[in-house]
């Protein structure tokens, strides 16, 4: 995928305030930047899961909705595997980076290596099918 000069590379933040709509001037802001042009990066994507869950509770499902909600408006580097992990993430209990290298493991075929023996375990599942 192509960035256009236009496009605005958005944070967390902008993510959060158009996924949330808790602050009426921010998200109206937000919507404006991204109905423009917009793209972020994976770790900002790790970045607004990680506060969804922790600091505003929300639900993995409820969270996968809402990322790839985000994602069909807002274009990103390594989207398939992004929209892999959070599908991943959903349904097991790793956190959300975890299940992104198990995507890039499965969609870019990258060689994972890891001393997190619940990240090994779910890779090693992988490699048995």
């Amino acid at each position: 995928m192509q960035w256009q000069k236009n496009m605005q590379l958005i944070d967390a933040n902008v993510i959060l305030r158009c996924i949330l709509d808790d602050c009426p001037e921010m998200t109206s802001k937000a919507v404006e930047v991204i109905d423009n042009g917009a793209y972020t990066k994976p770790e900002i994507i790790s970045e607004v899961v990680y506060v969804l869950q922790k600091v505003y509770s929300l639900q993995r499902l409820q969270i996968k909705i809402m990322i790839n909600n985000i994602l069909d408006v807002v274009s990103c580097p390594e989207d398939e595997c992004i929209r892999m992990a959070i599908d991943i993430y959903s349904s097991i209990s790793l956190d959300f980076v975890d299940c992104l290298l198990i995507a890039y493991h499965r969609v870019n075929k990258e060689n994972v290596f890891s001393f997190d023996k619940k990240l090994n375990k779910h890779l090693e599942n992988l490699k048995k099918r």
